[in-house]
């Protein structure tokens, strides 16, 4: 029985490699579909926790992960071996950049490799990782063939970009259209029959490469445009205007202009990392791109730009940062997640610190931290810790805390995040 119909009678068994942010959730949507999923994960503590039911993604709550796994559809593996009783495998494994800016690829090529060892005739393989145009043909393919395979006729091949976005309520896995691009039709066409089980919409473009590229196009387009209106929140501040109004304004044009918001940086798994992959391609065919580098330095400078504010809203209570006390509200790369990868947060955390002021934070979500090999807890957020800190630094604008009350207890907040809108205190602070 091929792929296509174990699909229709929901017999077919998905394999995801890698079970973090974008795998878990993944596997989740198939399960609800009604398909058998088998995740993989080289950490034995994610698989152990999964095991027991716990769910470490916000967006996976306990029950429904119990519930997958108590129906026989869910089940958690650190070793490979059950590779070769799945008929599509997606990999979902992180893809960072070295210190030199250049993409580290072996993780893709640790999983690449796995499936290799156990890849049964017929499979279809498909990389959801986000990677620089060409890696699925360049990386993958090669070791999928292992000198004697032949796509189309051994095992399928696809790449498909993951579009989650952790703590969105309004768009998630099933109604976000999903863009497939095949390293041959048949290809395309088996990817898109896997996706079609779980969303609303498949894009088909004509290639894997293209695939590549829509993902970086669209986090270079959100690092541009972030970047220049944090540069207009410089501007703002040089001219003495509030940027926020100003943004609220230019976005009832109906026309001709989408809002971004500033803040005190970018973080996360996409917007810092994914431009710099089109970079690093790109310059090795000698070409700059201009935009996505310039974007990225200014984008970089927001930290400094925020603790610079930070410092004169302290200088009008003649206090250096050097012994003030600072609460950093929420460190959480975005709201109403716990995911802090490359969160703005640390970098201004990191920056206070060396200035040598007292730091502390406070984060529902975020548990603790660690910063160059210091750790640190979330404090509780009391009245007494809001009226002791010489500044309340809002950096992240998590749900059910009470914003109002803490301008009223505090002695000076700046806010960069404007959840505060509406707001008027002289102690009161904006970005």
């Amino acid at each position: 029985m091929n792929l296509e119909s174990r699909l229709k009678n929901k017999t077919a068994r998905i394999g995801i490699l890698g079970l973090g942010y974008v795998g878990l959730p993944l596997a989740m949507e198939f399960c609800r579909k009604g398909l058998r999923v088998t995740g993989f994960d080289v950490s034995s503590e994610r698989v152990a926790a999964l095991r027991r039911g716990k769910s470490y993604v916000l967006d996976v709550p306990p029950l429904e992960l119990k519930k997958a796994m108590a129906a026989g559809l869910f089940e958690a593996q650190s070793r490979f071996d059950r590779i070769a009783a799945c008929d599509a495998l997606i990999i979902c494994v992180q893809t960072p950049l070295r210190k030199s800016k250049e993409p580290d690829v072996s993780n893709i090529v640790s999983a690449a490799g796995s499936v290799a060892k156990r890849l049964k005739k017929g499979q279809l393989v498909i990389l959801e990782s986000t990677t620089f145009p060409g890696a699925t043909d360049e990386i993958v393919l090669p070791i999928l063939q292992n000198g004697k395979r032949k796509l189309g006729r051994d095992f399928y091949l696809a790449f498909s970009p993951e579009r989650v976005d952790p703590g969105n309520h309004r768009f998630g896995i099933t109604n976000t259209p999903k863009v497939v691009g095949g390293a041959d039709r048949a290809s395309a066409r088996l990817a898109g029959e896997v996706y079609s089980q779980i969303v609303d919409e498949v894009v088909l473009v004509s290639s894997t490469r293209s695939a590549e590229m829509v993902k970086l196009l669209e986090n270079s387009f959100r690092s541009i445009n972030i970047a220049l209106v944090n540069e207009m929140a410089q501007i703002c501040h040089r001219l003495g205007l509030d940027v926020w109004e100003i943004i609220s304004a230019a976005a009832t044009k109906p026309f001709g202009f989408m809002p971004f918001y500033p803040g005190p940086g970018i973080g996360g798994h996409c917007i810092p990392k994914d431009p710099q992959l089109l970079t690093w391609k790109m310059k090795t065919l000698n070409f700059e791109p201009r935009f996505i580098h310039l974007a990225s330095a200014i984008n970089g400078s927001m930290p400094r730009f925020t603790v610079d504010r930070i410092a004169e809203i302290l200088n009008r209570d003649h206090k250096a940062l050097n012994g003030s006390r600072i609460l950093v509200l929420g460190v959480a790369y975005k709201p109403n997640t716990s995911d802090f990868r490359e969160s703005p947060a640390l970098d201004v955390i990191q920056l206070l610190t060396e200035a040598k002021a007292q730091v502390t934070y406070h984060d529902p979500f975020v548990p603790r931290i660690a910063l160059d090999g210091r750790r640190m807890g979330s404090s509780k957020l009391t009245a007494e810790a809001v009226k002791s800190a010489d500044c309340v630094a809002i950096l992240t604008g998590h749900r059910d805390i009470d914003y109002a009350k803490i301008t009223r207890l505090a002695r000076r907040v700046f806010d960069a995040r404007n959840v505060t809108e509406g707001l008027t205190r002289r102690n009161l602070h904006r970005l």
